[in-house]
């Protein structure tokens, strides 16, 4: 997880996190609250649709029945009416033709409205006189019913469905005898056609909305539902409810004439069809925007870090040493600034480089010229001395001989010229060879040496006088030492990765213990070395030699191994190409 961090927390995926995050939110904030508004909108729109709807209906519905009471209202006050009720509330029963005739009389009016089918007229004491039957009022419809009538004083009451044929409603209503100050005179039964208050149209199922008629007894009056009456006033108060695996929105409205109520049900998926419109579109509006900022940030993240990234690059190749100006880009004045601060820093840095470069080469040469003025008077020194005990018992020719050696050892350690600084491997052993013949004058048979050097290395440059001090120190204070023969050798060959050169001078002197070493070495890595006579000088000056010429090769310096009574060992490495 934290590697994942580290390669992918960048500033570029910040900033496009973040503008898609806020740009989310507010995709999201907008069209829920857009979505919620305006679907809330649809709904109460749609249902004050179906309020209108319904008081629409319940106006037809309301004047359809004021048709009937209007209707019967004339049948019961025509004379003909009104004479054979008050004949009857006399005592004095109509014959049949009357009746007959009376019964034509009414049915004249049928034909002002399709929706009554027939007028039947009783007397006071409940007898029919049309139709022409002996059916009482009471068997027809029941004594609750006319005890309504009578309260009603002449006012149309609704009876409801006919117990004899559920094709047709009932209505009764008390008839007055006007000229019998408005006595009961007998009662007028209207009998309508079921249809009359049909309520939508065939095609009601297709649309799935549908409307329902109860009266004021809950009896269902009509109905394009075949299960209306699971609804009726069960359900009242409830503004949804599911029919089979939809959802219905309804609406309810009583009528004030007549007591009915009227109820719709509409399929809530009708009535928001416009609310799935809606979410499409926001859907499709937040995707789009969506897709927009994301081209956006990525462009603007793009923008802002392309500038850093590439400062970022210059800066890493300062790293390994190259320090170079970052290009100048068109961006925003922060960016441009960071540029320009960081090319005049490159430039100071490049102009301070260039001073303690110089610095540091010239006190490079200086030190090394100083090491070199150190280490010829020590070689004179100790080449002078050795003469001196060569001279002892010499003939002539003899010392002829010594003087020759010692004009070739002068001159191969004096030379200064910058050239000279570097020799190759063959010419550092000659040079070797010619000393250790100068010494085995002195030592005679005490002295035994050895060179080991293969062919491949003998052309490899070196600087001069790193060998010979060596083994100047190996004889001096190694095999010159030790009581009786003494032995050095001088061993070259490859390091173990191929690419130095290791030089081993070995003696087989009184050697060192190893707190002895241990002091040798820190005053090595030190630096510090002493200016008498001894073997701190040589080590010295060759291992500060060694760390100057190979700086940039990262070579360690001298390398010491001793043992008490077997001799000790003295190494270095030197690269194996030229310089």
């Amino acid at each position: 997880m934290r590697a994942w961090l580290q390669n992918y927390n960048t500033l570029r995926n910040q900033i496009l996190a973040v503008c898609l995050l806020v740009m989310a939110l507010v995709l999201c904030f907008v069209g829920l609250v857009t979505y919620n508004r305006v679907s809330a909108l649809i709904t109460n729109n749609a249902e004050r649709q179906l309020q209108q709807t319904a008081f629409e209906a319940t106006g037809r519905l309301e004047t359809l029945y004021r048709q009937v009471d209007m209707l019967s209202s004339q049948v019961m006050t025509t004379g003909d009416v009104q004479q054979l009720l008050l004949q009857e509330a006399k005592g004095r029963q109509a014959g049949f033709q009357q009746r007959q005739a009376v019964m034509q009389s009414v049915g004249t009016f049928q034909v002002y409205s399709d929706g009554i089918h027939a007028f039947d007229l009783y007397t006071d004491d409940y007898r029919s006189l049309f139709p022409l039957d002996d059916t009482t009022l009471i068997t027809r419809i029941g004594p609750d019913r006319v005890r309504q009538a009578d309260e009603a004083r002449g006012r149309l009451v609704w009876i409801g469905e006919d117990p004899r044929d559920p094709a047709y409603f009932l209505a009764l209503r008390q008839v007055r005898l006007m000229d019998h100050w408005f006595e009961p005179g007998g009662y007028l039964l209207v009998r309508i056609n079921r249809d009359y208050f049909q309520l939508g149209d065939e095609n009601a199922d297709s649309q799935r909305e549908y409307m329902m008629l109860f009266d004021e007894r809950e009896g269902l009056i009509a109905s394009n539902y075949e299960r209306a009456e699971e609804i009726g006033f069960n359900t009242a108060g409830e503004r949804e409810l599911t029919l089979g695996q939809e959802e219905y929105i309804r609406v309810d409205r009583s009528s004030v004439l007549t007591g009915w109520k009227l109820v719709i049900l509409s399929p809530v998926s009708s009535l928001t069809e416009g609310i799935n419109v809606l979410r499409t579109a926001i859907v499709v509006s937040g995707a789009v925007g969506f897709l927009i900022c994301l081209v956006c940030s990525f462009f603007l993240s793009a923008m802002i870090t392309r500038p850093i990234l590439r400062l970022i690059k210059t800066m890493r190749g300062a790293r390994l040493g190259e320090l170079r100006p970052s290009p100048e880009m068109h961006s925003t004045v922060e960016l441009n600034e960071l540029t320009k601060t960081y090319n005049g820093l490159v430039g100071h840095m490049n102009d301070l480089i260039q001073v303690i470069y110089e610095k540091e080469l010239v006190r490079s040469r200086t030190e090394l010229k100083a090491l070199q003025a150190q280490i010829n008077p020590h070689f004179l020194y100790n080449t002078l001395e050795a003469l001196y005990w060569a001279l002892q018992d010499k003939d002539e020719e003899e010392l002829a001989d010594l003087v020759v050696a010692m004009s070739e050892l002068f001159r191969y350690t004096i030379g200064n010229d910058n050239q000279s600084e570097w020799v190759s491997v063959k010419e550092e052993l000659e040079h070797v060879e010619r000393y250790m013949a100068l010494m085995k004058l002195r030592f005679g048979d005490q002295l035994a040496w050895r060179i080991a050097a293969p062919e491949a290395c003998l052309s490899v440059r070196m600087p001069k006088l790193l060998i010979q001090p060596l083994v100047e120190n190996a004889i001096l204070h190694g095999a010159g030492n030790k009581k009786g023969a003494g032995s050095v050798s001088l061993v070259i060959r490859p390091s173990e990765d191929g690419a130095k050169w290791t030089i081993r001078v070995q003696d087989d002197g009184p050697g060192m213990d190893g707190a002895l070493v241990q002091e040798l070495m820190r005053s090595l890595g030190s630096g510090g070395f002493s200016t008498g006579k001894g073997s701190g000088l040589a080590l010295a000056n060759v291992n500060k030699r060694i760390q100057l010429y190979y700086k940039d090769d990262e070579l360690g310096g001298l390398t010491i191994a001793s043992v008490p009574g077997e001799g000790t060992v003295v190494g270095f490495e030197i690269p194996g190409g030229a310089p």
